[in-house]
């Protein structure tokens, strides 16, 4: 108790007496005296910044600044953690030739014990994955060596290994000081990040009656080569006998700099109507572990398959366009079923489309982003916005927007909606039964409008579906019931969408 008073400033409390009352319970008698109120702090120039006195003290100077007596401790405390981020670990703070100077302050001098010269990391090694890529050291967790040594900003940097697909932090970092070097241990492990991705889907053809399967397989392979690269194969075929065929590949810091490449190739085939091509490449510069910027250039090629002159609205064209996109992520960790809180994309392009007629400049913009609203460790709500916008004078069929299905809107075949501009917003309410198995509604809104036969138009979908998660990976079924604004409900609308994505 008397050690609490002193904390508040009776510095000179004295105990009277004490009596025991029973084996439990003292009755004690302390005289308080006078409070102190304050203490003025002298130390040696240059030892203290001022940014550090003003988070501490309302008055100082370059050699002295007053605490209120309450807050000594957690002051000090305070000042020698940032010694320590100066790369001073064992540094300490001491008062000496403490002495009133009136009845309520007192005045002390402060002694900065340094038992070692500033420290810096000398090295970095990598323990469990060796081959761990060297340039997310330095460039994703901004950890370099000749660093000055803060702990505390270590931990923190190596948190974002949890940000990463391919590798998991072992245990926290170990630090080995010696006499002139101080080196820092990092403990990872190579995690399974390859993804194959799948889904089915049927429902009934409106002009056969007939059941219609369609389906898509997407190959994610993630850091094979141990340089944090990936590659994207992409296959969809849908009941419009299209199909679609893509490639990806990222080529993250090259030459040890914080520049990337991204390279893609899109083909799209609609039965024997046309084909499309295209070419892109981009640069990218991982800002930090959420935030990423792109700039680069694409080009597409479309082939008229059909007799000449058979369709006044499919032409031969070519488009170039130099584009600016931005992307962000956040993760969500512990939680197997939705490993991601949220995300957006926003990608912008600006350029002109050439014929054998003429030439005109277009613009075109995408936008898709996510959120998880969690409102407790059961209930949670998804919302998700995917949208683009092609902006020309005249149009094409074969170059409008193409969407509707699972990735788009839900309870509509794969790619069989055509838009000049279009927006879709998903949304879900999940229950989460346990770790591995959760249920939820489907309700998804679209609104597009097509200027090529001057329409537009709102679409509907209402459903539920249940995610699994399997020894294969995490199993998704999904049934929902698409209408346009002036379609009556219909059970024979109805798509069943099956996807199943492995990890390994």
């Amino acid at each position: 108790m008397q050690l609490k008073l002193s904390k508040m400033g009776y510095i000179e409390n004295t105990l009277i007496k004490t009596i025991k009352i029973n084996d439990t319970l003292w009755h004690s008698k302390i005289k308080l005296n006078t409070r102190i109120t304050s203490i003025l702090i002298y130390f040696s120039q240059n030892e203290i910044s001022k940014s550090i006195l003003k988070d501490v003290s309302n008055n100082y100077s370059e050699n002295y600044f007053e605490l209120p007596i309450n807050s000594v401790k957690n002051s000090l405390e305070y000042i020698n953690s940032k010694m320590i981020e100066l790369g001073l670990p064992f540094s300490k703070l001491k008062l000496n030739n403490i002495k009133k100077t009136s009845p309520t302050k007192l005045q002390a001098n402060l002694t900065i014990i340094k038992r070692h010269k500033n420290r810096t990391v000398d090295d970095i090694i990598v323990k469990g994955y060796k081959k761990f890529p060297k340039s997310y050291l330095k460039h994703f967790l901004k950890l370099k060596k000749h660093q000055v040594f803060d702990l505390k900003n270590i931990n923190k940097k190596t948190k974002l290994l949890d940000d990463l697909r391919f590798a998991d932090q072992i245990k926290s970092p170990e630090i080995l000081f010696s006499k002139d070097s101080t080196s820092l241990y990092l403990y990872i492990n190579k995690s399974q990040s390859n993804t194959f991705d799948g889904f089915l889907g049927f429902g009934t053809n409106e002009e056969t009656n007939k059941l219609d399967f369609n389906g898509y397989l997407n190959l994610n392979l993630t850091n094979n080569l141990n340089y944090g690269e990936t590659f994207k194969l992409l296959y969809k075929g849908d009941e419009n006998n299209q199909k679609t065929f893509e490639a990806n590949l990222t080529l993250p810091y090259l030459f040890k700099t914080p520049i990337g490449v991204d390279l893609q190739l899109n083909i799209f085939r609609r039965d024997t109507t046309f084909s499309n091509t295209t070419q892109s490449a981009k640069i990218h510069y991982q800002i930090n572990s959420k935030h990423k910027i792109y700039t680069g250039v694409s080009n597409t090629k479309s082939d008229n398959l059909l007799v000449a002159n058979s369709s006044s609205h499919i032409k031969n064209y070519s488009t170039n366009y130099y584009s600016f996109s931005y992307y962000y992520l956040k993760p969500q960790y512990d939680n197997l079923l939705f490993p991601f809180n949220s995300s957006l994309f926003l990608d912008t392009n600006f350029g002109k489309r050439e014929n054998n007629q003429n030439s005109e400049k277009q613009y075109l913009m995408n936008l898709e982003g996510f959120k998880i609203i969690n409102l407790n460790n059961k209930n949670s709500l998804y919302l998700r916005v995917n949208g683009s916008i092609l902006q020309s004078n005249t149009y094409f069929e074969n170059e409008l927007l193409r969407f509707g299905g699972i990735n788009s809107i839900r309870g509509f075949e794969e790619n069989s909606i055509l838009a000049s501009k279009y927006g879709v917003i998903n949304s879900e309410y999940r229950y989460q039964l346990n770790k591995s198995i959760y249920i939820h509604s489907v309700t998804d809104v679209a609104y597009f409008e097509n200027k090529l036969n001057d329409s537009k138009e709102k679409l509907f979908g209402y459903g539920f579906g249940f995610g699994l998660l399997t020894k294969s990976g995490l199993l998704k079924l999904n049934y929902v019931n698409g209408k346009t604004e002036k379609q009556n409900f219909k059970l024979s609308n109805s798509k069943i969408h099956i996807s199943l994505k492995t990890r390994f």
